[in-house]
């Protein structure tokens, strides 16, 4: 179920997000950044640290989560909204749902591994406990184009 429009001046979290993203990529980490919001105010943020971390699970939402959670010290996170570069994985979707997280926004959809609308519908999934509104594509095009430049000089 998708969000309204994101209200005017939220695109700023994006662009934390997407700051996080290329701090990824200058790691050598695929370029992604999520930051979690509440009351305006960020209070967690994360970017992909799988190769850093030797960790399958350190993907930049569930990076993010884990600080928001720990600066709570809550691991419900009512109320918030997480920004992201790219659509989340099935694991970050159901780390949303478990977090109950109030908002997803995300910039470019992943083809091949998006749980969100791209391969999965895994937050519109009636089965689920919570729910969990979002929009897709906001500064999507930016996103989408420092994923594809990222992977283009892997390759080269």
């Amino acid at each position: 179920m998708e969000a309204e429009q994101v209200p005017v001046g939220e695109a700023r979290f994006m662009h934390a997000a997407y700051a996080l993203a290329e701090q990824a990529a200058r790691e050598g980490e695929v370029p992604v950044g999520a930051v979690v919001v509440l009351n305006d105010q960020i209070i967690g943020e994360g970017f992909n640290q799988t190769l850093t971390r030797a960790d399958p699970t350190a993907h930049a939402e569930i990076v993010a989560l884990r600080d928001a959670a720990a600066r709570l010290g809550n691991h419900r996170l009512v109320g918030t909204d997480v920004y992201v570069t790219i659509e989340p994985c099935t694991m970050c979707a159901g780390a949303l749902i478990h977090a109950r997280v109030a908002r997803l926004y995300f910039g470019a959809r992943e083809p091949r591994g998006g749980a969100v609308v791209s391969t999965l519908q895994t937050l519109d999934n009636p089965s689920v406990n919570h729910r969990v509104h979002y929009q897709a594509g906001l500064c999507g095009e930016q996103c989408g184009a420092l994923m594809s430049e990222f992977f283009r000089r892997r390759r080269a």
